[in-house]
This record gives structure tokens, C-alpha cells and sequence, in this order.
């Protein structure tokens, strides 16, 4: 006989175990026919005792479902003495049933998996327990003597207190009385939020947690004659033929007066020396367009919006100001009891970009730390809580180190966040969970390529009356600098002409080669890697200290091809590469426009060719308006 098998329905001629005889015909005189369900027979040892059958049966009359003994004692083989566990009490042979009624949500915790609680609870008391679940509660009836039921009611009632929950429940004494027994309440009532009150009194709770907080200092602008002598003439010529620079005041109600712009270093860092010697180093001759008009409004401690092309110097546009901002607090950096200035980047490559930007410059002792997944996290941790002056971090990282306590975000007073790819990489949560601990009055830059739907709407969240400049449009634009060639062929052509494409480059060309895939990037750098071309891949599979070697080798020129996926499409800053190749079209026009703009930085000219095939036409009317806008059509 096996293990789980199908009951019989009543009159069907199957053969019943004789033990179990006596219940089964009791069974059938106080119930309707069952109908057949599954049951379990489990046999302990050669020849040992069968123990009870329990199985769910339809209740029809009850609307719900029926769980009990299907057997009451024991058996053995013939010819064989085995002992015998004392038998339960037959219905035939007790007194009424006690019955209660208990929340559907108990039965699980009455019954056990597999009927081992309940099982036990028989063994336990000497009864015979039978559950009736409906839709919204079970009845529960303990067969045997009046001992036995209050044994049985006793142990259930400490099974089911034990789950925390409260029940009602009735039952019948020996002369047929009913008693109501009402179990008294063991937890208090749960209070209702008032959610209107809390909305109410939202400023007076913010005020409150951050009364205790010092003040901010926000504006340092100093405007020099040269920068205030410029007529309003003067200063629309200058943004048309610097790249078409728009700027806007989204302040709500009396608009402020948009700042001139600067033209030369000394217009803006006059008075700050170090910062001016910072750049002599480095070799910068004038402000890039986003720099010259974003200065001004930063320096003002006014929030702000930059919206350029990539690699037009956005990064240095929050940086130099946020230098500015951190030493000249009215308090010194060892009472704030944190950092203060916290930079947010999508990803790993970025994070690690703004902080070789950081390093670059030496402005009083200022220190940073760059904390991102797949880093040491243990050597972040120690950094951290040694103290530091600038946080760059992922958001997810960050959430980490927040949630446990190892880092103070309350003393931030300059955020930067470099919006492109937060969005469509899913950290919006990320960034509200990391804003609660940040202080609302504080000063908020944020910079992005574009300036689509979603990154507007993450701007409008946490940004407090902001300008925005954006340099160009703020339509999709691929960058000007690089001449775009589209190819149209079919899918199986396409590593052929990727192929012909490496045979023809020169010895001095860098090119990325995007795809859509990790693992057809591993797979194109597999091919050429065997036929003794150096390349290397970048993508999210890859360990972080092998995609830092990647982007090092590509840097330095070890290789000239690097195979990656969108992954680098942002935040990857290699001023040299001349030729970005997309091999599989991005999922839409935004990533396009990233993609393109790896190339043609810093003043060079670049080159970017794209495959199409059949299954990319969707895009084909949005890679044309991008083509038009650069008038390469």
C-alpha cells in the first residue's frame, strides 16, 4: 500500500483495515458521504503500528473543510506482538463533543505541518480532535470524557496563545448545556494613526528634528567689475555663440536676476588663490561654457540645474564651488561630526571618475572618499568614520553604511548628484531613503546630458527653487564634434563589418564597441582576444578589480578596443577615444546620445558608427531628428 492514496467513497466495495471500522461507521452515520481526497497511511517498522489517517474532506453543510482522525487504535500483523499505543476515544463512546470556534488564520497552528500538532495533541490527552474550517473561522469538536476534553481544550488553548492571537469559543457540558467562554484579550488594542494630523504638523516635526543643526553659509559670490560691466547685449552674444546657452529662473512667484556670466578664472576664484593655483597646474586656459554660467549661481548659494553635453566639464562646474562652500561653514570641519558634501553618481566608473577629479586639487587639507558596491567595504567603513570632508558614493552602497550607522548624513550641507542613468538604473528609492537624513535647507547641484521627463521630475522632488543652464537643448542632442555614420545590414553582418571596421583603423585610434549583452561582449572580446588582437571588456558581470584593470588598460593605451555595455555609456571619461561603434542598438534614443558622446571630447573630433538592422527600426524616426539637429543628413 502506498504512502498517499485515494479514499473510497461509501457503498464502492473497498476493503476497511478492521481497526479501523469502528470510526469510519460512526463517521458515515454522522456525516454525508465524503468525497474520495487524499490520505496519508504512514507504517512504523516491519509490521508496526499504522498511526491515524488524517486527511481535508469537503464539509458541504459547513461550507468549509473537514481535518480528523480517520483511525482511532493501532494494529499489528497477525503472528507478531507489537506494543501498542493506547487507543483514542471513539465517538461511539464519549460523552458530547466539546466544540469551539477558532480563526481560520489558528488552523494552521492547531493542525501543524502534516498533522503533527495536532497528532500530538491527541497522543498528548487520549482524545480525538476533528476541525470543520469554513471562510472566516473553524470549529473545532474534542471528542472523549469531560477529563480528556479539558485535557485536550487545555493544550490547544497553550498551542494557540503561543501564536499571540485571541478566539471565541463555545462548547457543551456532560448534560448537554452550552457554555459561552470568552478568551480575555492578552494584547492591547492597536492605536489608529491619525494621518491627517501627521500631514498637519509635517513642518512643525521636520522643524523639530533638525533645530538642533547649526546654520549654513551659502553665498560667496564676490562679482568682479569686469563680469558687472557687461550689458544685457554684451551677455546674450557671448551665451549664442558659446554653444546657444539658455538659462531660467524656476522659482515660483517674483523671478530673481540671472547672474552674468564669468569669462575668465580670475572673474570667479579672484579671491580664493589656492583654487587659482589649482588650475594653473592643471593647465586650464578659460571656463567651459557650463562653468562660466554655473559659477555665478552656485557661488550665490542658489540650487541648481546644469544640462550639457558630456565631457563639458560638469563635474569641476559643482566641484571648485563645493570647495568654496565646505571651508567657509561658521563652523570648523571637526564639530560637524560628519562630512559635508556628499556627491551621488549611478555607477562604479563615475563615482571613481569624480574622484580622480577630486584629487587633482589640493584646497586646505580637504579630504574625500570614494564608496561604491564590490569595494572594500570594511576599508570604506574605516575611512569613513575617521572622517572625511566629501562623500562620493553609489546609492546603494551608501543606503548600506546609512542603515548601519557608520556614517552621519546629517551634517551634509552641499549635495551634488549626477543624475544621468539614476533613474532608468531604478535608484530613485535609493535616493529618497538617503534624503530623509540629509538636511533640507541644504545647498542641492544636479547635472545630466538631458533633460528628459523622469530626471525633471526627480529635480522638482528635492530641489528647492533652482535655475537651470543648459548649454545647447534641451531636446536629445547628439554631440556636435562627432560626425555620426549609420549602417543598415542584416544581423548575421554584422561582425563581419565589425571586423572590417578593426582591420581599417589607424594606429592612434581608440574605439568602444557597444553592445547590448554581457555576454556578447565577453564573446566579441573572446574572438578578437584568439585571433591576437588586444582588447578588453567592461560590464556589471565582471569582479570590480577586473573592470578598474579594464578601464586602467584602455586608459593608458595598453589596448586600443573595449568591448562594453551601456554599463560605460556614462561616466566612462577617456578624452582620447576617437571612434565609438555600436554594434547592437541601445534600447532607446537617450542611450544613443550617451553612447555618441564618448567621443569627441575635450575639443577633439570624433567618429560614431552605429549597425542597424530590421528589429531597430522602431527608433529610426528619433535617429533621424538626432542626425538632423547635427545636420549630418
Amino acid at each position: 500500500m502506498s504512502d498517499w492514496d485515494a479514499s473510497s467513497d461509501e457503498g464502492a466495495g473497498a476493503t476497511t483495515w478492521p481497526p479501523f471500522a469502528a470510526a469510519a461507521a460512526a463517521g458515515r452515520r454522522s456525516q454525508p458521504p465524503a468525497t474520495p481526497s487524499l490520505s496519508r497511511a504512514s507504517e512504523e517498522g516491519r509490521g508496526g503500528r499504522r498511526s491515524a489517517e488524517w486527511q481535508w474532506e469537503e464539509a458541504d453543510s459547513l461550507g468549509g473543510k473537514v481535518w480528523e482522525s480517520r483511525g482511532a487504535e493501532g494494529s499489528r500483523d497477525l503472528g507478531e506482538a507489537v506494543q501498542q499505543r493506547p487507543p483514542r476515544a471513539a465517538t461511539s463512546q464519549t460523552l458530547e463533543p466539546l466544540c469551539f470556534h477558532l480563526d481560520s488564520a489558528l488552523v494552521g497552528a492547531l493542525i501543524g505541518q502534516g498533522g503533527s500538532r495536532i497528532r500530538q495533541l491527541e497522543d498528548s490527552s487520549g482524545s480525538r480532535i476533528k476541525v470543520i474550517k469554513g471562510a472566516c473561522e473553524a470549529e473545532v469538536k474534542i471528542f472523549g470524557s469531560v477529563a480528556v476534553q479539558n485535557k485536550a481544550k487545555m493544550l490547544i488553548d497553550e498551542a494557540v496563545t503561543r501564536c499571540g492571537q485571541n478566539y471565541q469559543h463555545f462548547g457543551t457540558n456532560s448534560t448537554g448545556k452550552t457554555l459561552d467562554i470568552i478568551k480575555p484579550e492578552n494584547n492591547p488594542k492597536k492605536s489608529v494613526i491619525n494621518w491627517a494630523s501627521l500631514r498637519e504638523n509635517r513642518a512643525k516635526y521636520e522643524a523639530m528634528k533638525w533645530a538642533d543643526l547649526p546654520p549654513i553659509e551659502k553665498n560667496f559670490y564676490k562679482e568682479s567689475s569686469r563680469t558687472a560691466s557687461m550689458s544685457q547685449e554684451e551677455v546674450e552674444l557671448w551665451r549664442k555663440e558659446n554653444n546657444n546657452i539658455i538659462c531660467d529662473d524656476l522659482k515660483e512667484g517674483e523671478k530673481r536676476c540671472i547672474p552674468n556670466p564669468v569669462c575668465k578664472f580670475e572673474d570667479v576664484f579672484e579671491h580664493y588663490p589656492d583654487i587659482m593655483a589649482n588650475i594653473r597646474k592643471v593647465g586650464f586656459q578659460k571656463p567651459t561654457p557650463i562653468q562660466s554660467q554655473a559659477w555665478p549661481i552656485i557661488l550665490q548659494g542658489i540650487d541648481l540645474i546644469g544640462i550639457a553635453q558630456t565631457g563639458t566639464g560638469k563635474t569641476l562646474a559643482y566641484l571648485m564651488p563645493g570647495f568654496i562652500h565646505l571651508t567657509s561653514q561658521p563652523i570648523s570641519k571637526g564639530q560637524r561630526g560628519g562630512p559635508g558634501m556628499l556627491v551621488l553618481a549611478p555607477t562604479r566608473e563615475l563615482a571613481l571618475q569624480v574622484e580622480a577629479e577630486c584629487l587633482k586639487y589640493t584646497y586646505e587639507g580637504i579630504k574625500s572618499i570614494c564608496i561604491y558596491g564590490g569595494g572594500n567595504r570594511e576599508g570604506q567603513i574605516d575611512v569613513v568614520t575617521k572622517g572625511v570632508d566629501i562623500v562620493i558614493a553609489t546609492p546603494g552602497r551608501l543606503n548600506d553604511l546609512q542603515m548601519n550607522n557608520f556614517i552621519n548624513l546629517k551634517s551634509i550641507t552641499y549635495l551634488a548628484n549626477e543624475a544621468d542613468r539614476m533613474l532608468d538604473m531604478g535608484f530613485e528609492p535609493q535616493i529618497m531613503k538617503i534624503l530623509i537624513d540629509v538636511r533640507p535647507d541644504r545647498q542641492t547641484v544636479m547635472t545630466s546630458a538631458t533633460w528628459p521627463d523622469g530626471v525633471r521630475r526627480l529635480a522638482k522632488s528635492y530641489l528647492k527653487n533652482p535655475m537651470i543652464v543648459y548649454v545647447g537643448t534641451l531636446d536629445l542632442a547628439a554631440v556636435n564634434t562627432v560626425e555620426q555614420r549609420v549602417v543598415v545590414l542584416a544581423e548575421e553582418e554584422k561582425r563581419s563589418f565589425m571586423q572590417y571596421f578593426i582591420d581599417s583603423m589607424k594606429p592612434k585610434d581608440k574605439v568602444i564597441i557597444f553592445v547590448g549583452k554581457k555576454i556578447t561582449a565577453d564573446d566579441l572580446a573572446s574572438d578578437l582576444g584568439l585571433k591576437g588582437i588586444p582588447v578588453q571588456s567592461l560590464h556589471g558581470n565582471r569582479e570590480q578589480c577586473d573592470r578598474e584593470q579594464a578601464l586602467d588598460d584602455f586608459r593608458k593605451g595598453k589596448v586600443r578596443i573595449l568591448v562594453a555595455t551601456d554599463l560605460a555609456s556614462r561616466g566612462l571619461d577617456v578624452h582620447d577615444i576617437t571612434h565609438v561603434f555600436n554594434f547592437d542598438f541601445p534600447r532607446n534614443i537617450e542611450e544613443y546620445v550617451h553612447r555618441v558622446g564618448r567621443t569627441g571630447r575635450a575639443g577633439r573630433t570624433g567618429e560614431a558608427v552605429t549597425l542597424v538592422t530590421r528589429s531597430d527600426w522602431r527608433v529610426a524616426s528619433e535617429l533621424i531628428e538626432i542626425l538632423e539637429r547635427a545636420n549630418q543628413v
